[in-house]
């Protein structure tokens, strides 16, 4: 199947064709034809599936088959909602790939950043916004931002949504929209939760499901190394300088882990740079700027920075903490070995993080391969470090002499 048989018409032909794609992705298949019938969607997809122009060519064919007059005002007509920045923009970008032939015009808000130029772009009307939750809702409160003529609403990877606590906003944008609207929901997993809030929103949605989620991708070979908590480090080295190779992200699970690792790394002569949630929006897109055009070849990342990036020829991802939620072991190394390419996801586990390996191994359905030669094994009978607190040294109930000379007596 081509674009061509999925009833686009010419202008976002000769986009998509101008952008390199020729054949379209299972999920463009199996839900542009939906959108365009105007019917609510559930899909469920991995990252790196091609979900986002799976929703965004059909919203620009829908908008553009229906255009109003120009002299009357854009008005918002199209509204999706994304968790965080990066994936934010990497939508708004899309939108300006696919719709460059078109006289539709998008824009992207979200937080972090000032509120002004947005507010200007807005002034002068679009027909396509992609928002953040909080920042939409500030623009509203404040008057910019206007739901009444919403014909197609997006939530993208709702599961993450629900997890960085999002849930009561995207409710109340819900609300915000007209009834009429169409609903497409987008989520990586399909968790209890996400279930729920597509059972409260969606009218009779169909589903489509691409791939079981839990696949973890086809083309990374995955390496699983048992190391001392305190060794991981020495451990990350000894592989940088011999085994792994080429452009390279390492998770770590919080923002004061990515900062010592990359410390660490630049002690040692290495390119870095760094995404967490503490840095500002600008220094976040110029990290990955530098990433993406080579000028540096590790990037170190927490989960929620680099959830949703699209990073093209990843050579290896490296797990430097383990996920204690088996799908993000998968998202994780979902980021290398995309579009045919061929990565390594190298994984390092220390004495209290071995369950975790037990519940991916079990969700993959596969048992990651264990690499015993490397200079800092774990001993197989070590228990996790459990640290003791200190109790005070004085016994419970003794008064000190001096308290005891201070007290008055009432009797």
């Amino acid at each position: 199947m081509s674009f061509k048989d999925l009833q686009l018409n010419k202008p976002i032909l000769k986009a998509i064709e101008d952008a390199g794609y020729i054949d379209p992705t299972l999920v463009q298949e199996k839900t542009i034809p939906l959108v365009l019938g105007k019917k609510d969607v559930i899909t469920s997809a991995q990252t790196g599936t091609g979900k986002t122009a799976a929703f965004a060519l059909p919203i620009l064919q829908l908008l553009f088959d229906k255009q109003d007059a120009p002299k009357k005002g854009k008005k918002i007509r199209a509204l999706v909602i994304s968790p965080t920045r990066e994936l934010a923009v990497q939508i708004g970008e899309n939108f300006k790939t696919y719709g460059k032939n078109t006289n539709l015009r998008s824009t992207v808000v979200f937080g972090g950043t000032s509120i002004e130029p947005q507010i200007d772009v807005l002034k002068k009307g679009v027909d396509i916004l992609v928002a953040t939750p909080g920042r939409l809702l500030d623009l509203h409160k404040q008057d910019y931002i206007n739901l009444d003529h919403i014909e197609i609403l997006v939530l993208d990877e709702a599961d993450l949504m629900l997890d960085m606590g999002f849930i009561d906003d995207v409710k109340k944008v819900e609300r915000l929209c007209p009834e009429t609207k169409q609903t497409l929901l987008f989520s990586a997993t399909m968790p209890f939760k996400v279930e729920q809030l597509a059972n409260s929103i969606l009218k009779s949605p169909e589903r489509i499901e691409v791939t079981p989620t839990s696949s973890a991708a086809k083309d990374v070979s995955q390496i699983l190394y048992y190391v001392p908590k305190r060794n991981k480090i020495e451990l990350c080295l000894h592989l940088l300088r011999n085994t792994i190779k080429g452009s390279i992200l390492i998770f770590r699970r919080t923002k004061f882990g990515v900062d010592k690792l990359e410390q660490t790394l630049i002690k040692n002569g290495y390119k870095v740079e760094t995404l967490h949630g503490d840095k500002a929006q600008s220094d976040r897109q110029t990290a990955l700027n530098k990433f993406k055009n080579g000028y540096v070849n590790i990037l170190i990342a927490t989960d929620v920075a680099a959830r949703g990036i699209d990073i093209n020829e990843l050579d290896a991802v490296v797990n430097f903490d383990m996920p204690n939620v088996p799908e993000t072991y998968v998202h994780r190394i979902g980021r290398t070995g995309r579009a045919g390419n061929v990565g390594t996801a190298h994984s390092f586990c220390s004495a209290d993080e071995k369950a975790y390996i037990k519940t991916i191994q079990q969700l993959i359905n596969v048992q990651i391969p264990v690499e015993d030669e490397h200079p800092y094994p774990l001993d197989p009978k070590a228990k996790p470090i459990v640290h003791k607190k200190q109790g005070s040294k004085h016994k419970k109930g003794r008064k000190g002499e001096g308290s005891k000379k201070n007290k008055k007596r009432w009797y």
